[in-house]
């Protein structure tokens, strides 16, 4: 049985609320209910319309955050641009993967992840500091009068992304939630800022990756679902961004790290 309009609408809404609160585009909630909904269709068809959705969430958030003025646009755009060719390679590889196997390498990824944020919460965590002080500068005011001054090492950033594209685009969960925690971990981003800077790289990369499918011709299947849950995904990171000034930056990476194990869990033992 196919989902009603309304559940579409209401899905879509809460994934691009959450989603954007947390910089992570949505994907790793829509991936694993679009499994559940429709289990007998094919991982690259899920992974088409759940792409497609990140894009319109992740457009939506960086019109919000860009308001903001929270968006680190050079990082974005050199980030962005690598994510390019790992999102068009995993956009292709996606049909040649059983869909067990598909559920088994995504669990397995987002509990792994979700263990490093629960042992290491704090901005910064996993980075070498030598590489910090030697690196790219950043230092900015947003609009609420936040300020951030960091240090992070672009050439990491830019390979990360690269293999970022790579598995979101394969996984069809849009990158945030790899790229937020890397962001933050690995290179030293202010929670705030990771999470607005990610909206931005996941908009570039997850077009790149929707029109790939839609050249193979893979969401034709799915353009309804697609369609409807786009609707609500585009209120929702509206709602999303907005909530995002009121939590703290510990908060949006223990939540980040909840949803992950929830979501890492239901995958591999559902």
């Amino acid at each position: 049985m196919h989902p009603s309009i309304t559940e579409l609408l209401l899905l879509g809404l809460g994934v691009g609320a959450f989603g954007t609160l947390i910089g992570a585009g949505g994907g790793f909630i829509l991936v694993p209910v679009l499994a559940i909904i429709y289990p007998d269709a094919k991982s690259d068809l899920i992974t088409s319309i759940s792409l497609a959705i990140v894009f319109l969430n992740a457009t939506s958030g960086s019109v919000a955050y860009g308001n903001m003025r929270r968006i680190d646009y050079k990082s974005a755009v050199a980030f962005g641009i690598a994510t390019l060719p790992g999102s068009v390679i995993g956009a292709i590889l996606t049909g040649y993967v059983p869909r067990h196997a598909f559920n088994m390498i995504l669990g397995s990824v987002l509990v792994i992840i979700a263990i490093f944020l629960f042992i290491k919460p704090g901005e910064g965590a996993y980075a070498k500091k030598e590489d910090l002080r030697a690196s790219t500068h950043r230092s900015f005011t947003d609009k609420l009068g936040n300020h951030y001054d960091y240090y992070f090492n672009i050439r990491t950033g830019i390979i990360l992304s690269f293999f970022v594209g790579f598995l979101s685009s394969f996984l069809g969960i849009g990158g945030g939630i790899i790229h937020v925690p890397a962001l933050i971990s690995l290179l030293n981003f202010p929670a705030h800022v990771a999470t607005a800077t990610s909206h931005f790289v996941l908009a570039i990369m997850a077009l790149s990756g929707t029109i790939v499918h839609l050249v193979n011709g893979t969401m034709q299947e799915g353009l309804r679902t697609a369609l409807f849950i786009g609707i609500g995904v585009i209120t929702g990171a509206q709602i999303g961004a907005y909530f995002s000034n009121k939590v703290k930056a510990k908060g949006i990476v223990k939540a980040l790290a909840v949803a992950l194990v929830i979501v890492g869990l239901r995958l591999l033992f559902g």
